[in-house]
C-alpha cells in the first residue's frame, strides 16, 4: 500500500464530466398558440458549495484587511540567514505535520526522513465541469508557470501533460469532491481508502490539501501525488493553494510557526512562495543530500548547503 504524506493545512486549507440531466420543453402543439422552448437546464452547484464560496471570500477579505496574504516574497522587514534556513529546513523537510491514527489523519508532528522525487514529475489537471472556462484557463496557466519555476529550483524534470500524469491537481467544487473516489483510484490504483475519505469529507477549514505517495511502504522516493484545491476559492486563494500544495508535494511536508518569510507557516502572512522558500527547495534537492537521510545524518552538512544556496553557489 502506498505511503501517503498528507498536508491538510488550515489555509488555502484530463477532464471529468458531471452526470447531468437536461430538460427541454417542446412548444405546445396548438396551431393558434406558439410558445418559445424553455432553456436547457444543466447541473448547478449546491447551496453548500455556494455558502462555502461566500465563507472563503469573507476569509480572504478579513486576512487582506489585516495586512496578510502578502505577495511580495519578503523584504527588508523579513531578514533571514543561513542559520535560519537550517532551522527551518529541519522543521519543514524533516518532520511530518500529520499522522495516520485509527483510520484518520490527525495533527501530530513527528520526525521523518528526507523525501523527494527521483523520477520525472508529470502534472495533470482535472477541472470540475461547473468551473467557468475563464477560470480554468487562468488556473491552468498558473500551474504551468509554477511547474516551470519548481523545475528550475529543484532540477527535477517537471512537465504539465494530460498523458499518464503522476502528479494530479484537482480543482473541484464541494459536490464533485464527495464523489471523486473512483477517479482517484484510476489515477493512483493503490491509493489508501483513508485518503479517498479524507478528500470526500474535507472540512471547510481545510482550504486545500496535498498527498504524496511512494511505490513501497516506508519508501522516501515519491512516485505520485494528489492535490485538492477547492473550486470555491477566489483567484488569490486558488493561486496560494497552487503555490503551497505543489511545493509541499515536492517534499517540504511540514509547517513551522518560526519559518519566515514563508508559506510553510500557518500564520497566513504570505500567500505565495518566497525567496526563503525557494532556497528550502534548492536545499531539499541538493545532490549532497540523499533519500532517506535522517536529521542526524543531515545536520553536519546542512549549514554548508544553506550557505551555498544563500550565496547562489548551487
Amino acid at each position: 500500500m502506498p505511503d501517503p504524506l498528507p498536508h491538510p493545512p488550515n489555509r488555502w486549507p484530463s477532464a471529468l464530466t458531471f452526470a447531468s440531466l437536461a430538460l427541454l420543453a417542446a412548444c405546445a402543439q396548438n396551431p393558434n398558440l406558439s410558445k418559445p422552448a424553455q432553456e436547457i437546464v444543466g447541473p448547478t452547484r449546491s447551496l453548500e458549495s455556494l455558502r462555502l464560496e461566500k465563507y472563503y471570500a469573507s476569509t480572504q477579505a478579513r486576512l487582506l484587511a489585516q495586512g496578510l496574504l502578502r505577495t511580495d516574497g519578503g523584504g527588508p522587514d523579513t531578514p533571514f540567514s543561513a542559520a535560519t534556513l537550517v532551522r527551518d529546513f529541519e522543521k519543514v523537510a524533516l518532520f511530518d505535520e500529520y499522522a495516520l491514527l485509527n483510520g484518520r489523519f490527525v495533527a501530530k508532528q513527528t520526525p521523518s526522513a528526507l523525501r523527494r522525487w527521483q523520477q520525472p514529475v508529470r502534472i495533470g489537471m482535472l477541472f470540475d465541469d461547473l468551473i467557468p472556462e475563464e477560470k480554468r484557463v487562468k488556473d491552468r496557466a498558473n500551474v504551468v508557470a509554477y511547474a516551470k519555476r519548481l523545475a528550475r529550483l529543484t532540477g527535477v524534470d517537471i512537465r504539465v501533460t494530460d498523458k499518464n500524469p503522476n502528479f494530479n491537481v484537482l480543482f473541484l467544487y464541494r459536490d464533485r469532491q464527495k464523489t471523486i473516489g473512483p477517479e482517484l483510484i484510476k489515477r493512483v490504483p493503490r491509493i489508501d481508502p483513508v485518503v479517498i475519505r479524507e478528500i470526500a469529507n474535507s472540512p471547510r477549514n481545510t482550504f486545500c490539501v496535498a498527498y504524496a505517495f511512494s511505490d513501497k511502504y516506508g519508501s522516501t522516493a515519491y512516485s505520485s501525488a494528489i492535490i485538492l484545491i477547492k473550486a470555491e476559492h477566489s483567484d488569490l486563494m486558488t493561486l496560494s493553494c497552487i503555490h503551497e500544495e505543489l511545493a509541499q508535494a515536492m517534499g517540504l511536508a511540514n509547517d513551522s510557526p518560526d519559518a519566515r518569510p514563508s508559506i510553510f507557516n500557518d500564520d497566513e502572512e504570505f500567500a505565495l512562495l518566497t525567496r526563503h522558500d525557494e532556497l528550502l527547495l534548492r536545499m531539499l534537492y541538493d545532490p549532497r543530500l540523499k533519500l532517506g537521510m535522517s536529521n542526524q545524518a543531515i545536520r553536519a552538512i546542512l549549514p554548508t548547503i544553506a550557505r551555498d544556496v544563500l550565496k547562489g553557489n548551487t
